[in-house]
């Protein structure tokens, strides 16, 4: 138990260190294990991390719905949730919750190989979407045991479809649950084409072969910095 208490013990899973530096692996290094070999104390400490989380998290998610579905007509015309088709835990469709940012749409997904259409994303929206709070309705995912707090995240089915036939490695990010924040978002950022899908393939999979409570932490520590910050954020 001492041990959890020294910080000599985290240092391995610090910024710029090359542990979590997708440079030094092959992506078939990443790819060791069809189903990760947890513990059952990082077991214990996911599942109460997560029930804690979503929990906690409700009545934040019913008093920002209260507050969205107010000011909603005036900066957000439409729902004020927005649910989209994304892909778990071993290629499981599952909607995804989140509040609502852009103009509503008869597409649910954009093409993999189309820009992100910033046009659509409303004044609301966008303040939703840099502060990440658009995401806090994740949480009920969260509850529902569809996602966890910290995984590779989840992405649009038709995007699944798309590059799991590209990029070696892709589907393999679906050994674990997906997260709300994981290790490509506090190291890479937003991606949205697919070289940089690659490097997400890559932060994906060493998460899922790394994953500890220690890198949890971590990942958990920068989300904070991220989130405050507004990096990578669109």
């Amino acid at each position: 138990m001492r041990r959890y208490f020294n910080i000599d013990h985290y240092t391995e899973f610090c910024s710029g260190s090359p542990v979590l530096c997708p440079s030094t692996y092959q992506i078939e290094d990443l790819l060791t294990k069809d189903v990760p070999n947890w513990s059952f104390k990082y077991r214990a400490f996911r599942f109460v991390l997560d029930l804690v989380c979503a929990v906690s998290a409700l009545p934040l998610i019913a008093l920002m719905a209260m507050v969205l579905w107010v000011v909603n007509p005036f900066l957000n015309p439409g729902p004020v949730f927005f649910r989209q088709f994304r892909v778990g835990q071993f290629g499981q469709p599952f909607r995804m919750w989140k509040f609502r940012t852009m103009m509503p749409s008869e597409i649910e997904s954009r093409d993999p190989n189309v820009a992100l259409e910033e046009e659509r994303i409303t004044i609301l929206g966008g303040m939703l979407r840099r502060s990440r709070l658009d995401e806090i309705p994740n949480l009920i995912n969260v509850l529902r045991g569809e996602m966890s707090v910290v995984g590779p995240r989840p992405d649009a089915a038709s995007h699944v479809e798309y590059y799991s036939g590209k990029i070696h490695g892709y589907s393999e990010r679906h050994r674990v649950k997906p997260g709300i924040t994981g290790l490509a978002q506090v190291e890479q950022g937003y991606v949205e084409d697919e070289t940089a899908t690659k490097v997400k393939t890559k932060y994906d999979n060493l998460y899922v072969e790394r994953s500890c409570g220690r890198m949890d932490l971590y990942i958990l520590y920068r989300t904070i910095g991220v989130v405050t910050s507004g990096i990578g954020a669109k």
